[in-house]
């Protein structure tokens, strides 16, 4: 379907033409997976043939999302409504996921809350809300899907990080602290779970134009100044982070583990 790229020109922007064979029936659990990078994320590896569950705290663009798919794919992703936050709803969801497709193969962290904040106004309470919300679901997904990985001899779980710690981003401290904790995580996870046959990878994007994006903070001048740094000179669409996922998530990049992939078009 052609969508306008902000700033520049109209264009066809489509899923990856790939298609990897391992991913064709695989159980995929994904966070966040209702809407902007996880809707594209969802629609990804369902064109793959693959068992997507997705977790979401949105009923009505989570809905919307499976109901479009159902109807152009003939097979419908299982949305499990959850709260990030609770842990034990969480591993409630991985345990859903895995009943209805299969233990989990493939697990993308992708959920996130990229709110602004200053300094001074940052309390406790809004910074541990903050690292619950992109820091911790990422450890307890990764736990609860593990042993059926174990199971399988085989598993990727990719973290999703970002290039706003890596760029000094001066408006959400606790969000990039968050961000670049997920590397940690990532290679820590990395070296413990390699030897079950478990590879782990977290994927950096820059900035996506995302609904979210295009309504809160998306002008037109602050568009058109980072696209100038990329070296791609087009903005970013979920879209364009799809590849990368898949083909981590396949056999393709089965010796490519403890890494970060960085998705920007160029910028850093």
């Amino acid at each position: 379907m052609a969508r306008m790229r902000a700033g520049q020109r109209e264009t066809e922007i489509m899923m990856p033409s790939a298609r990897f064979a391992d991913l064709d029936g695989a159980s995929v659990l994904i966070t966040g997976g209702g809407s902007g990078i996880g809707a594209a994320l969802t629609e990804g590896f369902m064109s793959q043939g693959a068992k997507v569950a997705f977790v979401d705290i949105a009923d009505k663009p989570s809905t919307a999302l499976a109901d479009r798919l159902e109807k152009e794919l003939g097979r419908r992703p299982l949305y499990l409504k959850t709260d990030l936050r609770d842990v034990e709803a969480l591993r409630a969801a991985a345990a859903k996921a895995a009943k209805a497709h299969g233990d989990v193969t493939a697990l993308v962290n992708n959920a996130a809350l990229d709110d602004r904040h200053e300094v001074k106004d940052v309390t406790v309470e809004f910074w541990d809300n903050n690292l619950a919300i992109n820091l911790r679901p990422h450890f307890f997904t990764a736990q609860a899907v593990a042993p059926g990985m174990k199971r399988a001899g085989r598993g990727s779980i990719i973290n999703f990080s970002s290039t706003s710690y890596l760029i000094n981003h001066p408006d959400l401290p606790a969000y990039t602290a968050a961000k670049a904790g997920i590397l940690g995580l990532t290679k820590g996870l990395a070296g413990k779970l390699g030897a079950d046959g478990i590879r782990v990878n977290a994927v950096a994007p820059g900035w996506v134009i995302t609904e979210r994006q295009r309504e809160l903070w998306v002008t037109e001048e602050a568009l058109a100044a980072h696209v100038a740094k990329q070296c791609i000179k087009e903005a970013m669409q979920p879209d364009d982070i799809v590849g990368t996922v898949l083909f981590l998530a396949s056999d393709a990049s089965r010796m490519l583990t403890a890494q970060m992939l960085i998705v920007d078009g160029g910028v850093l």
